[in-house]
Parts: C-alpha cells; structure tokens; sequence
C-alpha cells in the first residue's frame, strides 16, 4: 500500500534542510543502522508527534546516523510511512486475529483470550491504534486501512463466536459490541487502574457471552497478566 502523497510532501521541509556536513558522514563506526532500527524510530516519533512528526533527518539525528544512511534501507519517507503502516497491520490485526482463534474449550476462555489484546500492550498496541486512527482522519488511504483491519477483526471475532453455537446474527451482533468497546476505550483515551479494569472483567465475559466464568477461567486470565486476585477486594 502506498501511502497517500499528501503525506509524502510533508517531508519535504526535512529533506531540504539537513546539514550538508552530515552527507557523507555515517557515524563513528561506520554503522548505517538497520531497517529495524530506522522504523523504531519512526514509531517512537509516530507516538510522540503522529505521522508529521515522523521525518528523516530528525529521525537520523536521533539514531546519531547520517541521512544517507536512511536510503540503504528505505526509497524515501513515502516507504518508512508504508512500514509503519505495515508494522501495525502486523502487530494489532494480526492479534485480534491470532486471539480469536486461539484454541479454547468454552467461549469463555475465547473472550478471555480476545481480551488479551486489551489489557497488554504486548499484544495490541493500543497507542499506535490512536496513532494510526488519528492519522486516518486527515488521511483517505489511512481510512481505507483504518475499515479494512476493522472489518478483518470483526470477522475474526463473528467466527470466533459462531465456532461456539452462535447464530450468524447473534455472532455479529457480540462481535460488533465486543469490538466497538474496545475501540471506544481507545479512541476516548480511557486510563482506568488495572484492578479496577480486572474486578470488570466477569462482568464483561458474562455480558458478551452470557455465561459466568469459573474461578479457574478467571485464575488463568489473571495468571497470564501477572494479575493477583487479592487486589479485587481492594479495587
């Protein structure tokens, strides 16, 4: 996917006004960096400042790199923008995704398994999801990605609740309110205390699925986020 040229000419002011006595220069060691190494950085800038802040010459003064050094990896800004885009494809799609169909017994652990995504960063990173929605308001080729990853997690989650008896209806409706949820949490900026968060979670389970999950269920859960169930009674 190529990102929107709109987007493309905002570097131009970066590219016209690097010092020219950092050209030839890579650093000390001789070192140009990695693509990794260049599109971490373009994420760090990208949460920090969103998709202008995201510009070469800033981003290799930070790396202590050459600009030059930028294009052993890289065509221009217009490609790091695509990775960017790319690494968060990756990284949230692919989870919502790899979640919904992680192996369960009852449609309780599914929804605890979805829920992953949204109480670890690890998983869905829900800081470079409001960077990439932020972006996706000023940007139509960012809001066609933004519908087409929402429409991909939305089909994970129906199937994931059809595997489990739904009714296709139903199984859209849970999704769509599962999903809507946690994207409004994220859009909304919502920070809420992690056993707070923890002591709603039976509650959530219970009102998406309509089930009461057992303690084990919810001892796992709590388990996999280094959660103690001690800290219920004091949220």
């Amino acid at each position: 996917m190529a990102v929107n040229s709109e987007y493309q000419c905002a570097g131009s002011d970066d590219e016209a006004s690097y010092d020219t006595t950092l050209e030839n220069v890579v650093n000390d060691t001789g070192w140009r960096g990695s693509p990794e190494v260049w599109i971490g950085a373009a994420y760090e800038a990208f949460l920090e400042s969103g998709v202008e802040g995201v510009k070469i010459m800033p981003l290799a003064k930070k790396l202590n790199l050459s600009r030059t050094s930028f294009y052993w990896f890289y065509s221009d800004r217009e490609a790091l923008l695509d990775g960017l885009v790319a690494l968060w494809r990756e990284k949230n799609t692919g989870s919502v995704i790899k979640q919904a169909n992680a192996y369960a017994d009852t449609l309780v652990e599914a929804m605890l398994n979805v829920s992953d995504c949204w109480f670890s960063d690890e998983v869905f990173d829900s800081r470079f999801e409001f960077a990439m929605r932020s972006w996706a308001l000023h940007s139509p080729s960012i809001q066609a990605e933004i519908q087409a990853a929402d429409e991909q997690r939305l089909e994970a989650l129906r199937q994931m609740f059809a595997r489990f008896g739904r009714e296709p209806i139903n199984a859209d409706v849970s999704a769509r309110a599962l999903y809507l949820v946690q994207i409004g949490y994220i859009t909304m900026q919502t920070h809420e205390d992690m056993a707070v968060r923890m002591g709603r979670i039976a509650e959530y389970v219970r009102l998406f699925t309509h089930l009461v999950p057992t303690d084990r269920e919810l001892e796992r859960f709590f388990s996999r986020h280094n959660f103690s169930q001690a800290l219920l009674a004091t949220a």
